[in-house]
């Protein structure tokens, strides 16, 4: 395909529009203009690795995998089951998200200051049990740092396999002490600073972890029922395929899934390096903005 044809150019950016539309919302173009547009300080500088890692393609294949490995902790996905709205609003769930990851990573240090703000309000007033009885609170600093260590693990996972300009060592580690600031602003104590103790982190969780039924029924809804229309499914089936293929290798079996092995494990990362590619591309057509 020659993508400098009007026709090539007209697809792109309507690709590129979609992706963003879905990932960001409707206040997505606001958001964006004020998060990187609005001057002041910031809690992270241009050359750091959070804002390579975050702004990478990479991470719509780390950010399923980490919903996928965040569900194996039973209090933490009874939280999310009772509380977070996924399956009702999936979309304004991962739009939040997004843009929280945005706003910290991105925005100035006051902005992020405040969506933190709000994020640990919320996180005070979440409180439950499971079915079984076990008592959880989402402020609860060892249930953050399950969160944290799953999703930092997530993202870095999917960019040193699918990033256009994966990181060196020193830079992986780096990576994780620029997480760690916003980890240890929503409350996790002693985040992870560098990626073996990192990996030391979700070692130390695994006796805590196993699919509940909430999880499992979030692992079919993720995977199996996405809100997403017929001609979108099998791309998305691709990508899904990915996240299950990134997760840490006794990660799978808890969830009851199969990761492919020999070629066609293969090709499954081969179709997820073209599907990163294709997404980088669109995504390229979007306005940049100041910061």
């Amino acid at each position: 395909m020659n993508i400098s044809a009007p026709g090539a150019t007209s697809v792109r950016e309507r690709l590129g529009s979609l992706l963003f539309s879905r990932v960001a919302g409707p206040s997505g173009p606001g958001n964006r203009a004020r998060i990187h547009n609005t001057p002041g300080p910031r809690w992270f500088g241009p050359e750091r690795p959070i804002r390579t890692v975050h702004g990478d393609a990479s991470m719509f294949i780390g950010g399923l995998s980490a919903l996928l490995l965040q569900s194996l902790h039973p209090l933490a996905m009874a939280a999310v089951a009772a509380h977070s709205g996924f399956r009702g609003d999936p979309w304004g769930r991962l739009q939040r998200t997004s843009t929280f990851l945005a706003v910290t990573t991105y925005g100035t240090a006051r902005d992020a200051q405040e969506a933190v703000d709000r994020i640990r309000a919320v996180h005070e007033r979440i409180r439950g049990a499971t079915a079984a009885g076990e008592p959880y609170r989402a402020a609860d600093p060892h249930l953050l740092g399950w969160v944290h260590a799953a999703e930092v693990d997530s993202f870095l996972r999917a960019h040193q396999r699918f990033g256009a300009h994966p990181l060196d060592a020193e830079g992986c580690d780096a990576y994780v002490t620029d997480t760690a600031r916003v980890a240890a602003a929503l409350g996790v104590v002693d985040p992870p600073r560098d990626r073996a103790a990192l990996t030391a982190l979700l070692a130390a969780y695994r006796p805590e972890l196993r699919a509940t039924p909430e999880a499992l029924d979030a692992a079919r809804f993720i995977l199996r029922q996405p809100p997403l229309p017929w001609p979108a499914r099998p791309p998305y089936a691709l990508l899904a395929a990915n996240a299950i293929d990134l997760l840490p290798p006794w990660a799978p079996a808890l969830l009851g899934l199969r990761p492919a092995k020999g070629p066609k494990a293969t090709s499954v990362r081969l179709s997820g390096q073209a599907l990163t590619h294709t997404i980088r591309w669109a995504m390229a057509s979007l306005p940049r903005p100041a910061s």
